[in-house]
């Protein structure tokens, strides 16, 4: 059963405090979302946010503000950084492998900023970000204001294994800042990191959108985030997934899975 409340107050707007503003949304649970995490075996929560309506469809309220590693959901992130200070000046900038062979044959060559976004490729954004420097990268994240700004770890790790930390309303937030320019980032980076974002365009519409997989205190974390464009219409996607099973096969599918059935139960999903 869907149960309309708020957070706050139980009934009326949901009044979500980031970074001192108040975000005032109203707010539906939806408890019926639950199979979708339990018949892929992992735990969860997820935010659908419709700006048009101001409703947040939210399934797992209590865990939606807890913060969890982005892991490479932070690219976007890094994108944007290494495009706003012209350590990167294109996507199509390249950076030659180092020759270290991987187990993901895929980032065994030299990579630009769209290839390696598109597969994902944790030393070309490792590199991005020893270029960029932990000053400059302290610099921007606070003052982005994104996640909780912590730098801990190293800097080529501090979103892999070290203390950066986001939740599922914060990446709603940064994906709508993103989106509406209103990050403290040139038009040109964002609309370059966009362009890079862009996972399916057809005639019903374009998503954008980074997953994410990551370890934090011996659990995976799976992140799928995104936004997609219908028409005049923008949805912003948030889901974060966990499990404690080493041999879980499907997780990886299922960060997305769970996102697209979510989408398609409140009759938002992109037409072929």
């Amino acid at each position: 059963m869907i149960r309309n409340l708020v957070i706050s107050a139980l009934i009326g707007l949901l009044g979500l405090s980031l970074h001192g503003c108040k975000w005032r949304v109203n707010t539906t649970i939806h408890d019926e979302f639950k199979p979708f995490y339990t018949e892929q075996n992992v735990e969860g929560c997820c935010m659908i946010y419709d700006p048009q309506r101001r409703v947040a469809h939210v399934y797992n309220p209590s865990m939606v503000e807890q913060q969890f590693t982005p892991a490479s959901t932070f690219k976007i992130f890094n994108s944007l950084v290494g495009l706003e200070t012209g350590i990167i000046p294109n996507i199509q900038y390249v950076i030659p492998w180092d020759s270290v062979l991987r187990a993901n044959q895929a980032w065994n060559s030299d990579h630009d900023l769209q290839k390696a976004y598109k597969n994902s490729t944790v030393w070309y954004y490792q590199e991005l970000a020893r270029r960029v420097g932990p000053l400059k990268m302290q610099y921007w994240l606070q003052k982005a204001k994104y996640g909780n700004a912590d730098t801990s770890g190293g800097i080529d790790q501090f979103w892999l294994k070290g203390g950066l930390r986001i939740s599922v309303k914060e990446q709603i937030r940064f994906l709508q800042r993103l989106h509406d320019h209103d990050l403290p980032f040139s038009k040109r980076s964002i609309d370059l990191v966009k362009t890079i974002m862009l996972n399916r365009d057809t005639l019903g519409g374009k998503i954008y959108g980074k997953t994410g997989w990551g370890m934090q205190d011996q659990t995976d974390i799976g992140w799928y985030v995104g936004f997609f464009e219908r028409g005049n219409e923008v949805f912003y996607f948030a889901n974060c997934i966990q499990t404690n099973d080493p041999n879980h096969n499907s997780f990886g599918a299922a960060r997305m899975q769970i996102v697209f059935r979510a989408l398609q139960s409140l009759g938002m999903a992109l037409k072929n």
